[in-house]
């Protein structure tokens, strides 16, 4: 069985979003310095790399990471290929027949921005209007390939508020400069931190 990853690796020269905890890996014993075993602590925002956004990211009231669905995050999954450079709007997916896509990841020109350790602000997010488009369309699990669905410092961040209220995951930090568009089988499993607003994952496709 041929997977392909496409979880960021967890290391400093990955970007983090502005204001959240950058990456370090901590040695607290090592055996070239006489300890039994190599034991190491890590620091991270729960937002880092591939991620999971739980609806406690936005709404207090709504569940953590512990609460979402693991048939939501395993299936099938569609990506698409957008060419936009701007904020993600309905007219994007002129076109395309959502019907049958549940899970939908989207690749953009974010994906090249992989290569670099600082934090791109001009990345493409996607608008309210888009984030109303795949709810209205059944969409339950978004996919994108950067650190934030939202356009950057969006005032009130009406993507995270539309997508996260409606019930419909959101996973940041896919790395699909491999992937061509396509049907898939997604297997997401985020840690089961409990109470928390998100938690890294691993994400994996296999072709269906």
């Amino acid at each position: 069985m041929k997977l392909i990853d496409i979880t960021v690796p967890v290391e400093a020269a990955v970007p983090v979003y502005p204001g959240n905890t950058p990456f370090t890996l901590e040695a607290i014993k090592r055996v070239a310095r006489g300890d039994s075993s190599n034991v190491s602590t890590i620091h991270m925002s729960a937002h880092s790399g591939t991620h999971i956004d739980a609806p406690r990211h936005f709404f207090d009231d709504g569940a953590g990471v512990e609460g979402l669905p693991l048939e939501m995050l395993m299936g099938r999954a569609r990506v698409i290929e957008l060419t936009t450079r701007k904020g993600i709007v309905p007219e994007d997916f002129a076109g395309l027949d959502l019907s049958e896509d549940v899970r939908l990841l989207i690749k953009t020109a974010n994906s090249r921005l992989w290569g670099s350790p600082e934090f791109h602000t001009d990345y493409v997010g996607v608008t309210e209007s888009g984030a109303n488009y795949l709810v209205a369309h059944g969409v339950k699990v978004v996919g994108v390939d950067y650190l934030s669905v939202e356009q950057f410092k969006e005032p009130g961040a009406p993507a995270h508020h539309v997508l996260l209220g409606a019930g419909t995951i959101v996973i940041e930090g896919l790395d699909l400069r491999d992937v061509e568009p396509g049907v898939y089988d997604m297997y997401c499993l985020p840690l089961r931190v409990v109470g928390s607003d998100g938690a890294p994952a691993r994400v994996v496709l296999r072709k269906s």
